[in-house]
């Protein structure tokens, strides 16, 4: 079934009315506006209260990797998920600092975790196949990991989902699916990912060039996820979907993210009606990719926050809740002219 149309003129029309009266020149909070309008309408109410909101860090390993592809060994995913749970990663600080719920899902990481509080084994494969010699995922395994998102998000309460990764060379899975879902040229797709010098990128450039001429058939949005991977990725596809269909909202964090909602738009245009951009990363193709996740050709999708940020991990996300939550807070609490009993100009 198709995702519900959030556009509500009537719905629309009572918040910007509210908005408008608050005590300040019209549009005088700039963007802030304009996203206290979106989550009203994602909410359904002129008085939007965020709550149990929930940061969701989906870890996976890829195959390619061992392509040198990433400044960083595989390895490093494993480490990174206990430093997450250990809570000394930048978004355990971030999480504890906003109140924010965090979970680490394994969805394909190359180790075995002991269980504990804040971690969700859900693992499809030790680590994707090597995209150069075949698909990163079989169909059926692309399928489990994105049911496994979704199943994350329907067991977690509250109306806000923000969306992390972990998963040393997902930053290659990305760029291939930005060139093929949107006829982008790949030079203009890789980026540094976790710090490559010159040859590195160059190598890595090269590298995905072979993966997608290896793969020419996959054009359709499944068909490249299974190609190009990951799990964590796959899984985010699904979260954004259930988040979607539950009319939470969804609060992208950079590049990895982003693809997946690419992938999610791809199968349900809707979901970024629900979705916040929370930050613009440093990261190449991160622009444009926004630009191909806009309203309409022209007009790309905006990020909140522009800080050159390139970790993952749902760090930007966390960064620019604290937007969210004034946007929502303005909107309930602020006075009104009238209210307030302050005289309008003219």
């Amino acid at each position: 079934m198709s995702l519900p149309d959030l556009n509500d003129p009537a719905l629309a029309a009572r918040l910007r009315h509210l908005i408008d009266h608050k005590t300040k020149p019209l549009g005088a909070l700039g963007r802030i506006e304009s996203l206290a309008l979106q989550i009203g309408l994602v909410l359904g109410t002129e008085s939007p209260l965020l709550s149990q909101p929930q940061l969701v860090v989906f870890a996976g390993d890829h195959g390619l990797a061992a392509r040198g592809v990433s400044a960083y060994p595989s390895d490093v995913t494993w480490q990174m998920v206990e430093n997450f749970l250990a809570g000394g990663a930048a978004v355990s600080v971030l999480a504890r600092q906003h109140g924010l719920a965090l979970t680490v899902v394994d969805c394909g990481v190359r180790h075995d975790f002991a269980p504990r509080p804040g971690l969700l084994v859900r693992k499809v494969a030790p680590g994707t196949a090597d995209a150069l010699e075949g698909p990163a995922m079989t169909p059926a395994q692309c399928r489990q990991a994105i049911e496994a998102g979704r199943g994350v998000v329907a067991g977690l309460p509250g109306n806000a989902l923000l969306l992390g990764e972990m998963g040393i060379g997902n930053t290659s899975a990305a760029a291939l699916l930005l060139a093929r879902l949107t006829g982008s040229d790949l030079a203009d797709c890789v980026g540094s990912g976790t710090g490559l010098d010159e040859a590195g990128l160059a190598r890595k450039r090269e590298v995905l060039r072979q993966v997608l001429e290896r793969h020419p058939l996959a054009s359709e949005p499944l068909d490249a996820l299974a190609a190009f991977g990951g799990f964590e990725v796959a899984a985010m596809v699904g979260a954004v979907l259930e988040a979607a269909a539950r009319r939470r909202l969804v609060v992208v964090d950079g590049f990895i993210a982003t693809a997946a909602v690419l992938v999610a738009r791809a199968l349900e245009p809707r979901v970024t009606q629900r979705c916040v951009f929370s930050h613009r990363s440093g990261e190449c193709g991160h622009g444009l990719m926004l630009r191909h996740l806009g309203p309409d050709e022209r007009t790309p999708a905006r990020a909140l926050l522009d800080l050159d940020l390139r970790l993952g991990e749902g760090s930007g996300a966390a960064l620019a809740w604290p937007l969210l939550v004034s946007a929502c807070a303005l909107l309930r609490e602020m006075a009104t002219f009238e209210s307030a009993g302050v005289a309008r100009s003219g």
